[in-house]
């Protein structure tokens, strides 16, 4: 599928792909870690996401590599952010580049704790954490898709820029009455699922997770998972009928 740029015209949709080629995301998010290391940003766990405290420079580097949402100022030239699980766990894990605590007074939880309190909060979050880091590695930008009901949506850069490609839902390929999400079980659930991503110009990509036998105890397991990609469309008998001449 060819990218969808945004604009009213040609000449702007023309703008907006070759503004993505001149700032490429993979330059926006190295510039992002760069920031957060220098600065040693550190985020506070909340319920089922981490909120953290910016500067205006992280906040437009953010915006622009799409990590998380604004939520409000904090001082003046101080504003709070706030992560997804996923997103936080990437730039913390992956890219080395935040720390995280329980709160304002408590230290930076390491790597493994910071492991096992997610998969608490979120069930089959080794699962989710997977496939979200193996699109955001391939310099995808990853968010919710729970508005088209799948896991994640992604775009092949800002959402300004272009419009999102791709509809995500995530299995577990190690066994099939392993429940991540509880979808693509029946014929039925894969129709609707297709025809609703159709209908807005979105094809169904299914990532199959196989943790080769490895459990969920650790991070350091998640370099021994493989994801399949699979993507499914919709078979439209319209498209396929000879042509009369």
């Amino acid at each position: 599928m060819a990218p969808r740029w945004k604009g009213k015209d040609a000449k702007s949709k023309k703008d907006a792909e070759a503004e993505a080629l001149k700032e490429p995301m993979s330059k926006i998010v190295s510039q992002l870690q760069s920031s957060l290391v220098q600065s040693n940003a550190c985020g506070s766990l909340s319920d089922s996401s981490v909120h953290i405290a910016v500067q205006a420079e992280q906040l437009d580097l953010l915006d622009k590599a799409y990590f998380g949402q604004p939520v409000r100022n904090v001082a003046k030239d101080m504003y709070w952010f706030q992560l997804t699980l996923e997103e936080a766990f990437y730039l913390c894990y992956s890219l080395k580049c935040l720390k995280i605590n329980r709160g304002a007074d408590t230290s930076p939880l390491n790597d493994e704790e910071l492991w096992h309190c997610f998969n608490s909060k979120k069930q089959a979050f080794s699962f989710y954490y997977k496939a979200y880091s193996h699109l955001r590695m391939k310099n995808w930008v990853v968010r919710s898709g729970a508005q088209y009901g799948v896991d994640f949506i992604v775009y092949r850069h800002h959402p300004a820029r272009v419009h999102s490609e791709y509809g995500v839902l995530v299995r577990s390929q190690d066994n099939d009455d392993d429940d991540v999400n509880g979808r693509l079980r029946v014929w039925s659930d894969v129709q609707c699922t297709t025809r609703l991503l159709g209908s807005v110009a979105k094809t169904l990509l299914v990532l199959y997770v196989n943790k080769n036998g490895h459990s969920d105890g650790s991070p350091l397991y998640l370099e021994n998972y493989v994801v399949e990609e699979r993507t499914i469309s919709r078979w439209s008998p319209e498209q396929c009928r000879e042509r009369s001449l």
